[in-house]
């Protein structure tokens, strides 16, 4: 059964402030950002039925706001767990399973307010044959595949400097991005080398933020306060649980099945998006992303993001509030993907691009084991 355009997005906020926050905690965060976006769906917990989240389980979140939902979802697949949430919801509304869901994000990703911190040893198997040779956290796990990218395709360390420095001037336009300043390529590449060949700059940042959503039906959407962003598809996927054992280090399987999956349930191709969100943990995942999702061509990403395509003017806007390596990254980006997204299609984005009516919003979750996909548009 197709929902394509049957279930709206009819509030949308992230925090009241995001940065270092050492005077809010994890669960505040969450509270923060959902009574932030019911207030701009013009609802009150009262209205939620149902709930979803990750990093703190759904009922700790429900008793925090005072409501009892009938639909729950704790689907934790890392930073994509937003857009599977909200595809979930999506099903679950379609069903009648519940009328209004309230997605929640909160993470203390750098002052660690109220969270257990970050556990990077997964599996048995990471423990077992990853770990005891250095490959622990994010920067030295998933930027192990760049050096075989860049061997196979010709990708330099000019086109990953690239990356970050495009962002940077989309994050310019952006009063809240943490980094605005203007950088140059030569400044990505000589600032600390953090795993070869990625500097500290080819990194996201660590922040505290939070994020929320209200899904209900088209129908009901009509009446509500805000200009309603309908879901047209989605599509997820997990593969492996150990970067080592990525079947191609060069590929990213999970975004091309998950994102082959939403471009068919809503019936589009690259051709008619407007606007990308790509999570960007580090600068190599656009670069797999516009890959995977067929933008471009094999090896053809560097050069494209290098040449403006996915600049300001460009055919393809890319990451336009700046992204996780310029904007903010608690830990878990896929929620502020998802926020960008649905301001570009409002109209109300600080970098805000003319004629938007089909965004895409695509999350990653580990290191390239979950992704999930997201189409958005704003014409019923």
């Amino acid at each position: 059964m197709s929902v394509r355009n049957q279930i709206a997005i009819v509030g949308a906020a992230e925090s009241s402030r995001i940065g270092r926050l050492p005077d809010i905690s994890q669960v505040q965060l969450h509270c923060d950002a959902a009574l932030r976006a019911l207030d701009d769906a013009g609802l009150t917990p009262a209205d939620v039925d149902g709930l979803a989240s990750a990093e703190e389980v759904p009922w700790t979140i429900a008793a925090a706001l005072g409501i009892k939902p009938v639909w729950v979802d704790g689907t934790d697949t890392g930073g994509c767990a937003y857009m599977h949430h909200l595809r979930h919801a999506v099903a679950a509304i379609a069903a009648g399973h519940a009328k209004t869901i309230l997605i929640t994000h909160g993470e203390s990703g750098r002052s660690g307010v109220g969270t257990t911190g970050l556990d990077m040893k997964y599996t048995d198997n990471h423990r077992q044959f990853e770990l005891p040779y250095g490959a622990t956290m994010p920067p030295t796990m998933f930027t192990l595949p760049v050096r075989r990218y860049m061997h196979e395709t010709g990708l330099t360390a000019e086109d990953l400097a690239w990356v970050h420095v495009r962002q940077r001037e989309w994050a310019a336009r952006n009063p809240r991005a943490k980094l605005r300043d203007p950088v140059t390529v030569d400044e990505v590449l000589s600032a600390p080398m953090i795993a070869d060949p990625i500097t500290k700059l080819m990194c996201c940042l660590v922040t505290d933020a939070g994020g929320a959503l209200v899904v209900t039906s088209a129908e009901r959407a009509k009446d509500l306060r805000q200009k309603p962003v309908y879901y047209m598809g989605g599509g997820e996927a997990v593969t492996m649980n150990n970067i080592s054992q990525m079947p191609d280090f060069t590929r990213a399987e999970v975004f091309g099945i998950a994102s082959g999956k939403a471009f068919a349930e809503a019936g589009i191709t690259t051709a008619d998006v407007d606007h990308l969100m790509i999570y960007d943990a580090f600068s190599h995942l656009p670069i797999y992303g516009l890959e995977a999702l067929g933008f471009v061509g094999r090896g053809e990403a560097g050069a494209f993001i290098r040449e403006g395509h996915t600049a300001a003017g460009g055919s393809l806007p890319l990451n336009t509030n700046g992204g996780g390596l310029c904007y903010t990254h608690p830990g878990r980006y896929g929620m502020f993907a998802l926020q960008e997204s649905v301001r570009q299609l409002r109209g109300t984005a600080p970098a805000q691009v003319d004629d938007v009516e089909i965004s895409v919003a695509q999350g990653v979750g580990g290191m390239f084991f979950a992704a999930s996909t997201a189409v958005l548009t704003n014409v019923a």
